[in-house]
This record gives C-alpha cells, sequence and structure tokens, in this order.
C-alpha cells in the first residue's frame, strides 16, 4: 500500500510544482510585499514594514471608487445573469425543432473576442459628431431625452457595463443549466404530472432542487468573474478608467503596477489581498448557504 501511495504522489508532483511556482509562491510573495512599506522592484528594498499600505488603499479615492463600482457590478450582474440564463435555458429546453441552432446562437457570444463585442456596444451606445448612436436612437423614438451612455452620467455608464457584463458570460451560463436541465431524470417529471401537480411545483420541487449544484457553480464563479472584472470596462470606457470613474479592484492594482500611477508594487500587493480577502469571504458564506439548499 505505501508503494501506491509513493507512485500516486510521484504521479501528482508536476502538477503540484506547477501549482506551487505559479500559485501557491505568487501569493505569499504577494502577501509578503504587501506589509512592506516604499517597496521598490528595482532595487528589491523598502524602508519598513507594517499596516500602512492596507491604511493608504483604503483611503485612496480611487480605490473605493473601484470597490464602488466592482460591487455593484457584482450585486446586479450575478443574479440578473443567471436568472435570464435559466429562463432562456427552460425555453430553450421546450423546444424540439431547431434546438442545436439555436444554443448555437446564444453560445456565439462566448466565443467572440472581448474587445470586438465592446467595439459594438461602444458604436450603440457612444455619441458622436455625427450620431447620437443605435440606442438613443430608439429612446427618441419613444419620445425620451439621448443620453451619452459612455462620457455621460455615471448611472449610464454602470448600465452600459452591467448591460455588457451580462451579454458577455449569458453564454456560458446559457450552455452549463441547459446542459442541467436535459439531464434532469424524465421520471421525476413523469410522475408529478400523473398526479396533477402544477407546473410552478414541478419547477420548485423537482426542477431547481435537480440542478441546484450547476446553479450554485455560476453563481460561485459569477462573484469570482465579477470582481475580477477588468477588460469589460477597458472594451467599453478606455484605458483611464480612474478619469472615467469607472475602475474595477482589478483595474486598481494594474494602474498601480504598470498604469500612469505605477510604480507602487506595495500598494498594488495590498490592493489585491484585500480582493482576495473579499472574495474569500463570499465564497465561504455561498458554501454555508449551499449547505441547506443544494442537492446533490
Amino acid at each position: 500500500m505505501e508503494k501506491k501511495n509513493g507512485k500516486a504522489w510521484l504521479y501528482l508532483l508536476p502538477a503540484l510544482a506547477f501549482l506551487g511556482v505559479f500559485m501557491i509562491y505568487p501569493l505569499v510573495d504577494v502577501f509578503v510585499y504587501s506589509f512592506e512599506e516604499g517597496y521598490n522592484s528595482a532595487s528589491q528594498t523598502f524602508f519598513g514594514t507594517g499596516l500602512y499600505n492596507y491604511s493608504y488603499v483604503l483611503h485612496d479615492p480611487y480605490f473605493l471608487q473601484a470597490l464602488k463600482n466592482t460591487f455593484l457590478l457584482v450585486i446586479i450582474t450575478v443574479p440578473l445573469s443567471t436568472g435570464l440564463a435559466l429562463l432562456i435555458s427552460l425555453a430553450l429546453s421546450s423546444i424540439e425543432k431547431l434546438k442545436s441552432l439555436y444554443q448555437t446562437v446564444f453560445f456565439l457570444p462566448y466565443v467572440t473576442n472581448t474587445l470586438a463585442v465592446g467595439l459594438v456596444f461602444m458604436i450603440l451606445f457612444k455619441k458622436t459628431a455625427y450620431t447620437d448612436g443605435l440606442i438613443n436612437l430608439m429612446i427618441t423614438w419613444f419620445g425620451g431625452s439621448s443620453v451619452d451612455f459612455i462620457d455621460g452620467p455615471y448611472w449610464a455608464k454602470m448600465f452600459v457595463l452591467c448591460f455588457y457584463t451580462i451579454w458577455v458570460v449569458m453564454p456560458f451560463k446559457v450552455l452549463i443549466l441547459t446542459s442541467a436541465l436535459a439531464s434532469v431524470n424524465q421520471n421525476y417529471y413523469n410522475a408529478a404530472r400523473i398526479d396533477g401537480t402544477s407546473k410552478l411545483r414541478i419547477f420548485t420541487r423537482i426542477t431547481l432542487p435537480m440542478i441546484s449544484p450547476m446553479l450554485f457553480y455560476l453563481v460561485i464563479t459569477g462573484f469570482i468573474g465579477a470582481f475580477k472584472a477588468y477588460s469589460d470596462a477597458v472594451a467599453l470606457f478606455g484605458t483611464n478608467l480612474n478619469a472615467a470613474g469607472m475602475n474595477t479592484i482589478v483595474g486598481y492594482v494594474y494602474d498601480m503596477l504598470y498604469g500612469n500611477s505605477g510604480g507602487y508594487p506595495s500598494f498594488a500587493s495590498a490592493a489585491a489581498i484585500l480582493l482576495f480577502a473579499i472574495v474569500l469571504t463570499i465564497t465561504c458564506i455561498n458554501l454555508m448557504i449551499s449547505r441547506k439548499h443544494v442537492y446533490y
């Protein structure tokens, strides 16, 4: 038995080495950097250790704005995208003809380049000297006034960012939920129909519990993905997200390392650790909730 265990660990050694070098070591390194005050990456020196980096980041208005934007993005997009994906998946599951075609159409945005989708959204929403954009044209048709969604008020920019994020993540969720619905044992539905159970009760008592593991998976990955949002905002508002007021936590970390305010790896490390703590906390809360509401 010990010989077999040794062989198993030998097989796992390449994967463990890869995780150690590219995941565990960088995480420990970033954690150490976050406490080193005034760290200089060129000379590999610092002048002290403490919590100053965390204090600076937590009082930095750019970080607080990025934190606000990220939390709004998470709170709005994760429930909406998951709920809409569930409705679309239920509709697709009830279609017999051309079902594969519709699934392919809904999955296309997922394989499209993120920046390309962002450019399309800019054409739809951005006001220029020549046109107000297709969306504003539709708004004026119904008697409303045009809005500058890209360079205008904060709520308009946040609306576009949330809309764009939901559009990008929806295809993957539809694919997962459609597969989950197809895997539900039809005998449960047949038995419920024989008993005269209503469609709503079938959905709440059979469908939701049976696909709850997939829903939980999408919620967890949705939270993590939304907290890591950065390319979505860049695709819509450009690289100077602080000027647009639409930066995210990941964008703040990048700016501290390489952006206009770059050259501050200690501040970037502190912001990255704060992001890690937030994501870890929310994931743990979701795991505790799943014990009562997810059926395996």
